[in-house]
């Protein structure tokens, strides 16, 4: 698998958990007093953040997308959507 393709895979994975926490397992834990989603989901976007963080990293090395796309497809992991933005905008025209 490309990096581009597995930056595109991971991304998805990691928007999707990163909607699970603050959409789900946040307000269980903080209007039912529900903990354990909040655990569960929380150390598996940790895992896919820090992975998809690496594979920016790797991309930036490898691929020489330039600064400004590593920039803003490390910046579409801290808001929600931001992932999905970046598939559309930056990864898909790399991945030909």
């Amino acid at each position: 698998m490309s990096g581009i393709k597995l930056i595109r895979f991971v991304g998805l994975l990691e928007g999707i958990s990163f909607l699970l926490i603050l959409f789900v397992s946040m307000p269980l834990k903080y209007m039912a007093d529900i903990h354990e989603p909040n655990q569960i989901i929380g150390m598996g976007h940790g895992v896919l953040f820090i992975l998809y963080v690496a594979i920016v990293l790797y991309i930036h090395l490898t691929v020489k997308w330039g600064f400004k796309n590593s920039v803003w497809a490390f910046l579409a992991s801290l808001i929600p959507f931001g992932t999905f933005v970046a598939d559309k905008k930056i990864f898909k025209e790399f991945d030909k």
